[in-house]
């Protein structure tokens, strides 16, 4: 069943702060360093000790400037929650964006090659899965900007996973989603006023959903640019001249809808 919001917000009705000192007094968090075909990566594993035994997973996939504090930030609210979270690393260990042009070129290498991309999250979502802190079937991801298009091209090529979230991710995909391919239920949030996701993009990938048979909600923002779940976007914005910019509000409701998302799939018989 396919759900389609727009979202006017009120930030007084929600009273949340994600990344509270309090909340992740008990994260602890371990470097994980890989190799994919003898390259090195590094991503890192957060989980909170106050939770005992085995908890759900959630994958947790960069922006398109690469792996880096924003992303880690949000795998240990993730783990505060009580999941054991994995922000992972799609470009290789120290491969950063400092720039548009050169975070450009790391995502386009990326997107451009399908079969590394797809090797990279799958020995990310094993090492994941072979956690000790982890419950084994119960696994779900998350994608940034980038790594939203990361994990919806996932779902596309049919990933069986708990459920899968995109915040201002790209929606479009060169090979679409075939009827019935997608498996792994799906919550998206966009922007109103983002550029890089445009209307659009927008309505193609819900007419490729309808087609292709997907469970999922897409939550639009009014007003909302790109990148507007991260803090540092505005800034990001003026200093390079592109239309990025964080929006507390649809941070927050993001926020919120995305972990109930979590606790409704996680708590779904049906989910694998």
């Amino acid at each position: 069943m396919a759900i389609f919001k727009t979202l006017i917000l009120s930030a007084a009705a929600f009273g949340l702060s994600i990344l509270s000192a309090a909340a992740l007094a008990e994260v602890r968090t371990e470097v994980v360093d890989y190799q994919i075909d003898g390259e090195p990566f590094r991503g890192l594993i957060a989980y909170d000790d106050a939770f005992e035994g085995q908890r759900p997973g959630v994958i947790v996939v960069h922006e398109w400037w690469g792996h880096n504090d924003y992303q880690r930030e949000r795998a240990k609210a993730l783990a505060a929650l009580g999941y054991t979270a994995f922000a992972i690393d799609m470009y290789g260990a120290g491969k950063q964006g400092s720039t548009p042009d050169e975070a450009g070129a790391l995502m386009g290498a990326v997107m451009s090659d399908p079969a590394a991309l797809e090797k990279r999250f799958n020995t990310a979502l094993k090492l994941l899965r072979e956690h000790p802190r982890t419950e084994q079937a119960k696994i779900a991801a998350l994608g940034y900007c980038f790594g939203g298009g990361v994990v919806l091209h996932m779902a596309r090529q049919g990933i069986e996973l708990a459920g899968i979230g995109s915040m201002h991710g790209i929606l479009s995909s060169p090979v679409p989603a075939e009827s019935g391919s997608v498996k792994t239920p799906l919550q998206i949030y966009t922007g109103g006023a983002d550029p890089f996701v445009p209307t659009e993009q927008v309505s193609g990938f819900v007419s490729e959903m309808l087609q292709a048979g997907a469970r999922f909600d897409l939550i639009t923002f009014p007003g909302a640019q790109h990148a507007f779940s991260n803090p540092a976007a505005t800034d990001a914005g003026k200093r390079f001249g592109i239309p990025l910019a964080y929006n507390a509000d649809a941070d927050r409701v993001s926020w919120a809808g995305f972990t109930e998302f979590l606790q409704d799939v996680f708590d779904d018989s049906s989910a694998p």
